[in-house]
């Protein structure tokens, strides 16, 4: 039997939404892969792109799944039954999506708790070679305990405690924590990497607008990073909004998250692109990155012991903070659609989260650093050379956000989710029309792109 409303968590406070959502958005991608591809994209060209794909693609899906959510009061399954129950699946698509990507999340995470152990207890070790430590870590001489059991565990672990504390003792307080200290360290690390010596170039770079490197591709790699960025097209949204109270203004809460995300994303980039320039290293993206590659920038500046550690528990917070909104999906469906305990429940995803996790740091020592969990290239297909990678990001991610803005715009119809974003009516909504416009055509046409490029064409979009 599905749990009433009447039993669900609700938000206690307007700011603790606002941060347990941006927390939720604001993850790995922000920092590890948003300044690869600042960098490669043209620097200040593609910092203006991809602002302005945030503010119109990324705010029109964002809003979509808030008003979905916070019609309902239910999960993404059950909002999007209640609204149209043809149409259930999408809901279906998006946590099945959040499930397979905290899979993989959760041992990535374990990896930020051992490094920041690592940079307090053997820096030395870390410094005498930072790739082969963390080739070690994945299992390169033997089988990872650390990287793929004991530390993802831990990781999981406290993503757990805190799923099954419920949404105002657990989500909401950590987030109210975390987020302002996740703000303090990035300025603070953006700052020192600003101030080292010959880093001024990478902020020249950063400013320096081009528009001839401006292409479609730009446009695509922007719209892909702002999808992942923004945790979109998972059901993560709305199952945050589905914990508001209907007095909330889901048009100022929009602004207001995906703004937060998009500042870590640039702060980031303020603080990896002047240090990779300061040190020489060149910029990259994803796990080799930013465990192998940045100790070698750690390494070679002036308190970089500090740095690094602070970077660290930088990519610790990022990761749990979406870690908790990606398991509340899943953990909210079983709850409330098949009637489960919810500690009990907690305990039994995690439990499966971790063991299929454990395939994924278990394929890093006979695979290409960036990682992945198998590799399809004997097909002949470079799309399919970093499956999971590939299945998530290029394909569940773009078809859950487009089924739901073509949920939102043509199913259950624009002037209804206008007519909840504005609580009917309590709330302006100078955009409406504008929004409508985008909801409807701009922003399914702009992912049916990414899908196209990631499908058909090989593209890394994301």
């Amino acid at each position: 039997m599905a749990a009433s409303i009447e039993n669900r968590g609700q938000f206690g406070s307007k700011l603790g939404f606002i941060l347990s959502a941006a927390g939720s958005a604001v993850g790995l991608g922000n920092i590890w892969k948003f300044p690869g591809k600042a960098y490669n994209c043209g620097g200040g060209a593609f910092l203006i792109t991809y602002i302005l794909m945030v503010a119109l693609i990324g705010t029109t899906v964002m809003l979509a799944e808030f008003v979905i959510g916070r019609k309902t009061q239910k999960n993404a399954i059950g909002a999007i039954r209640e609204l149209n129950a043809k149409y259930s699946w999408v809901g279906g698509l998006g946590i099945l999506t959040g499930f397979i990507i905290l899979c993989y999340y959760c041992q990535v995470g374990g990896w930020t708790i051992k490094y920041i152990i690592a940079y307090i207890t053997e820096s030395a070790t870390v410094y005498a070679d930072p790739t082969a430590y963390f080739l070690d870590m994945l299992g390169v001489n033997g089988f990872p305990l650390e990287g793929a059991i004991i530390y993802p565990l831990i990781f999981l672990g406290l993503t757990s405690f805190i799923i099954s504390r419920g949404v105002a003792d657990g989500i909401e307080k950590l987030s109210k924590f975390l987020m302002p200290l996740l703000f303090v360290l990035l300025i603070g690390l953006m700052i020192r990497a600003c101030t080292l010596p010959g880093a001024s170039e990478g902020v020249a770079y950063m400013l320096h607008f081009d528009p001839s490197t401006i292409n479609g591709n730009t446009f695509l790699v922007a719209l892909g990073q702002a999808f992942f960025s923004l945790s979109l097209g998972m059901g993560v949204m709305i199952t945050y909004a589905s914990y508001l109270s209907k007095d909330e203004n889901l048009i100022t809460n929009t602004g207001v998250v995906c703004v937060l995300d998009t500042s870590v994303a640039l702060f980031a980039g303020f603080m990896i692109i002047p240090a990779v320039f300061a040190t020489g290293i060149d910029p990259g993206m994803g796990g080799g990155f930013a465990f192998a590659t940045l100790a070698g920038v750690f390494m070679s500046i002036p308190g970089g012991t500090i740095f690094g550690l602070l970077f660290y528990a930088l990519l610790f917070f990022a990761a749990i903070t979406s870690s908790i909104s990606i398991l509340e999906g899943t953990v909210a469906y079983l709850v409330e659609e098949k009637g489960m305990e919810r500690k009990k429940t907690v305990v039994w995803a995690s439990i499966i989260i971790f063991a299929i996790g454990i395939f994924y740091t278990l394929s890093q020592a006979f695979l290409p650093i960036k990682g992945i969990w198998w590799s399809m290239e004997g097909l002949q297909f470079p799309i399919f050379g970093d499956f999971m990678e590939y299945l998530t990001d290029r394909l569940l991610l773009p078809f859950g956000a487009f089924f739901t803005t073509v949920f939102v715009g043509w199913i259950w119809g624009t002037d209804n989710a206008i007519k909840e974003a504005t609580s009917d009516g309590k709330y302006k909504f100078a955009l409406a029309p504008a929004w409508a416009i985008l909801v409807k055509f701009v922003a399914p046409a702009a992912i049916l792109c990414i899908i196209i490029a990631g499908l058909f064409l090989g593209m890394s979009i994301s």
